[in-house]
């Protein structure tokens, strides 16, 4: 086999590759033997007609299709690694010369990771992010434990205030006609959470339990039900049961009821300590991202499009998954905040580009500092996946493929590089 380069615009090559007779032959057998058994002549039993009497009646261009299906993935996949051309799109194929006898010529135009010129990516100035925990913050995070240990009060001796939780009845009418949807029974309400329309909520404050009143709002005008859409409606509304959540003291029980701790103050200091180690690694991945954004933009490259179509493409598979694992579909979300598919992926773009770019600098950046993976760091890179899909280790090193293994290495030598150049860096005041 033989194959020649050509360079074209955009990063794209042409490559054409040549396969010799005895090998196109084999895929002529091939051929044969799949489609003999569909092929009838007058004076043979069906599937034992001689391959050169089915040529002779129809001419061999009848195996060339399934001839040049089968030999050309093989041939392609050697010319791709005997070029070691980085490829990062499918191949367009196209047959310039076939025949019986004759060797079989093709050409693959694809097209291939762009040079990357790495400009300064050692010592990069980012400004430095504060990790420090403020009173406040813990103060808001024990505010959380008190409501979530909260319980529900009856108050009776008293209007409604904002922030209470009220039962109600209520039904809805428009120019006096009771509307669909518009009636509900002993539904809990929690004043101030706007989760009904306009000022409904508002006009409960200041009344009273057994209370009955008309409530007057107006529908917005992109109101999902068009026959409602801007329209005012009265709602007649009986008050039946007035809560409160009655938060329980900040105290040292508190701490015993609701931690591993004996003490209010040993369960702040673990409160503080858990936010610090939560903003470290956010300030972590901020400075990150600001080395890579430095750096990125001090290198020269042409992504090709379809690098930035890939990504945008998993991008929105991941979303994809992670709206399923919440228990929704994708199709549900579009239809929900009123998007089509193309418009979702497109808001990917800059991200992807982003993304794309960044992976270019940091495969650059392992290239120049003769980066690599140690057989220690993939066995821990293997330990961890094992954990993640709660696999035992050999069994998930067995089940790994060559070019799967050697995909893992080049993330793990992407992932050294990162580190390498925000170690570099330096972080400015």
């Amino acid at each position: 086999m033989n194959t020649k380069i050509e360079k074209l615009e955009n990063n794209s090559v042409k490559l054409t590759i040549e396969v010799d007779t005895a090998r196109f032959e084999e895929g002529m057998r091939y051929a044969y033997n799949k489609n003999k058994g569909n092929i009838n002549i007058p004076g043979f039993r069906k599937g034992k007609v001689p391959r050169q009497m089915i040529e002779t009646q129809y001419g061999p261009e009848i195996f060339y299709e399934d001839a040049i299906n089968h030999v050309i993935p093989d041939a392609y996949e050697e010319a791709v690694k005997e070029t070691k051309l980085d490829i990062v799109s499918k191949p367009e194929i196209d047959v310039e010369q076939v025949g019986k006898g004759k060797n079989l010529i093709f050409t693959a135009i694809v097209t291939i990771k762009p040079e990357v010129i790495l400009g300064q990516y050692k010592e990069v100035e980012v400004e430095k992010t504060s990790v420090e925990v403020a009173e406040e913050e813990v103060e808001a995070e024990l505010k959380k434990v008190q409501e979530k240990n909260a319980r529900l009060i009856t108050v009776s001796d008293r209007a409604i205030q904002d922030g209470d939780i009220v039962t109600i009845d209520y039904e809805g009418f428009v120019d006096g006609v009771a509307f669909e949807g518009g009636k509900g029974e002993d539904y809990d309400l929690t004043i101030g959470s706007h989760t009904f329309i306009d000022t409904f909520e508002e006009q409960l404050i200041g009344r009273n339990l057994a209370d009955d009143l008309e409530v007057q709002v107006t529908f917005p005008e992109q109101y999902q039900s068009e026959e409602l859409a801007g329209k005012p409606a009265v709602f007649k509304v009986e008050i039946k049961d007035i809560k409160i959540n009655e938060l329980p003291n900040l105290d040292d029980e508190l701490a015993k009821d609701t931690s591993e701790f004996d003490t209010l103050d040993e369960y702040k200091a673990d409160i503080k300590d858990k936010l610090l180690k939560q903003k470290e690694h956010t300030a972590k991945h901020e400075k990150e991202r600001k080395v890579l954004e430095k750096v990125v933009a001090r290198t020269a490259m042409e992504v090709p499009a379809v690098m930035i179509e890939q990504q945008m493409s998993q991008m929105l598979e991941n979303a994809g998954m992670r709206m399923k694992n919440q228990g929704f579909q994708l199709e549900q979300f579009l239809q929900y905040t009123g998007q089509d598919m193309d418009s979702f992926k497109e808001s990917f773009r800059e991200e992807a580009d982003f993304n794309v770019k960044a992976r270019l600098v940091l495969e650059a950046v392992v290239k120049a500092e003769n980066i690599v993976a140690s057989d220690e760091e993939f066995e821990a890179e293997l330990e961890r996946m094992a954990q993640s899909y709660n696999m035992e280790a050999d069994k998930l090193k067995a089940a790994v493929k060559d070019h799967e293994k050697e995909a893992m290495k080049q993330d793990i030598q992407v992932h050294k590089a990162l580190e390498f150049i925000v170690e570099q860096a330096k972080e400015m005041e």
